[in-house]
């Protein structure tokens, strides 16, 4: 399983290579903070929780995005729930909107799955986004109306422990991860592919509870116009808390 693992994220690095060659690509240098909660209120029930900010080039110039997203989860069992919720993203000025800021509101629906061995965890979700995104008039101003198109998100994340003390407080893990967005909708003409965001870096298992996560992640996206492309290479560092609020 581990073999899997480590084949299938040199698997998407070629694909991605094959992919991007011979094609004009916007590059791109950003850091990406986040901070994950799911917190287990009962046996069936717990609230989701993330919020970020993405810087814009070179690393530390400027900022592209903040989103803040809100769910409720169902359990259905300990490794599978279900999750609905709300997200606000602000897009900071850019090219084409220089002197504002384009709101975007993003309901979301997710199926989320866990499968644990003894040194291998996976994680993987299935996600639906409805994207309302403010339409533009120029550099100044925003138009009336929004922009509305679906997107579907699949995420693979794996862990391999380090150690020998496998997942246990103070130890470190080896993370590689890919999720694939495509769009879809009356108003995606060019663009049904959206991006694909690879991963590979550490978890630091703080304690039971809390995971320091970071690494490096080359983002590949292809944008509205159908022939331009983005490639982005981030630095991720990412807050994951897990507390659990049911009675023992």
């Amino acid at each position: 399983m581990i073999r899997f693992v480590i084949l299938a994220g040199c698997l998407f690095l070629v694909v991605t290579a094959g992919f991007t060659q011979g094609r004009q690509i916007e590059k791109k240098q950003q850091v990406w903070l986040g901070y994950f909660n799911q917190t287990r209120l009962s046996a069936k029930w717990g609230i989701w929780l993330d919020a970020h900010i993405r810087t814009r080039e070179d690393f530390f110039t400027g900022f592209s995005q903040g989103i803040l997203r809100l769910g409720l989860t169902r359990y259905l069992s300990d490794d599978l729930k279900l999750t609905a919720g709300y997200a606000f993203v602000n897009h900071f000025p850019a090219e084409n909107h220089k002197h504002v800021s384009q709101p975007e509101h993003r309901p979301w629906q997710q199926l989320q799955w866990h499968t644990r061995y003894p040194r291998l965890r996976l994680m993987q979700w299935l996600r639906l986004e409805e994207r309302w995104r403010r339409k533009i008039l120029n550099d100044e101003a925003l138009a009336d109306g929004y922009l509305f198109n679906f997107r579907v998100r699949y995420n693979f994340f794996s862990q391999i422990p380090l150690s020998g003390k496998k997942f246990q407080p103070g130890t470190l893990s080896f993370v590689l991860n890919d999720e694939v967005h495509i769009n879809f909708g009356k108003q995606i003409v060019y663009n049904y592919f959206d991006q694909n965001r690879l991963f590979a870096g550490f978890n630091y298992h703080l304690n039971k509870h809390d995971n320091l996560q970071f690494g490096y992640m080359y983002i590949f996206q292809q944008l509205a116009a159908g022939n331009r492309y983005r490639g982005i290479e981030a630095l991720r560092l990412f807050y994951f808390h897990h507390p659990d609020w049911r009675k023992k």
